[in-house]
């Protein structure tokens, strides 16, 4: 079944463990608790599964700064089904139903980019969304990394199973008795837990990434650059080219789960344990 949990953008699995991914993605086997050397905390940019009933009733002393179960989140995702579309000059806005609840998912619209690009979604689909939970006006949405159809329904599934095993972690602890890393990928730790990337920056890119991505993925990747990962104008710059063909190769890159966007929508790093 890792196949359902793999395509948040690209990642092969999440494992949630005390050390060593398991690559089965889910409550997996434990292991050492080691931290990255150096660098900014990795947790903070951690990738969780979660329902929006969670979501919901995450707490907050200050609706920036999010927990679930006493521990940090900031990246989450989840999947559902699109209640309402609303579109904006700026933004789409999908209300969206898990089942446990309901939650509106922010995409900001690049006006430089390609309509096409844009997520085939409809109401009464069902997609995987990927962002940040933020709070506007005492009310709660996500925003949207990327946001794309759910094509197997096994996928839905998957996901809910996930989600409830990485809550039991952090509620009941990794199974006793467990230990060791069991997998070869790269694994960002959190709070005990991973996430597993079986590849990224470390690897090959997924063949049919285009040469836009390529070249914008690899500027970031060899760039010399803060935690805070490097903006479109910077990198247009330095490829020589317009920023609206790079805002289509990190478009793509965002979609295989290769960078996030970090200070705002234009400033990108390369999701791999090498940023940390």
């Amino acid at each position: 079944m890792t196949e359902y949990g793999g395509n948040y953008g690209n990642y092969s699995n999440t494992t949630y463990s005390a050390g060593g991914g398991a690559g089965g993605g889910g409550f997996m086997t434990g292991g050492s608790q080691n931290s990255p050397s150096g660098g900014a905390d990795v947790k903070n940019d951690s990738l969780r599964p979660v329902t929006i009933k969670q979501l919901n009733a995450s707490e907050s002393q200050d609706n920036t700064n999010f927990t679930i179960d006493n521990s940090p989140i900031s990246q989450v995702t989840f999947v559902g089904q699109v209640r309402n579309i609303s579109q904006q000059t700026t933004n789409i806005t999908y209300k969206i139903d898990d089942g446990t609840g309901t939650l509106e998912a922010k995409l900001w619209i690049d006006p430089d980019a390609d309509e096409s690009t844009r997520p085939a979604v409809s109401e009464n689909t069902y997609v995987r969304c990927w962002g940040k939970l933020k709070c506007f006006n005492n009310k709660r949405h996500v925003g949207c990394h990327f946001l794309r159809p759910i094509t197997d329904m096994n996928e839905i599934s998957f996901h809910l199973l996930e989600a409830t095993a990485v809550h039991l972690h952090f509620t009941k602890g990794p199974p006793a008795g467990k230990g060791g890393a069991q997998n070869g990928g790269n694994a960002v730790q959190q709070n005990g837990g991973a996430v597993d990337f079986g590849g990224g920056a470390n690897g090959a890119l997924p063949p049919n990434t285009s040469a836009v991505a390529r070249k914008v993925y690899n500027v970031i990747l060899n760039t010399p650059q803060s935690n805070e990962g490097l903006h479109m104008h910077d990198i247009a710059t330095r490829l020589g080219m317009n920023t609206a063909d790079v805002g289509k190769g990190s478009d793509e890159l965002l979609e295989q789960g290769l960078i996030y966007t970090t200070v705002d929508d234009h400033t990108w790093a390369i999701l791999n344990t090498g940023n940390f």
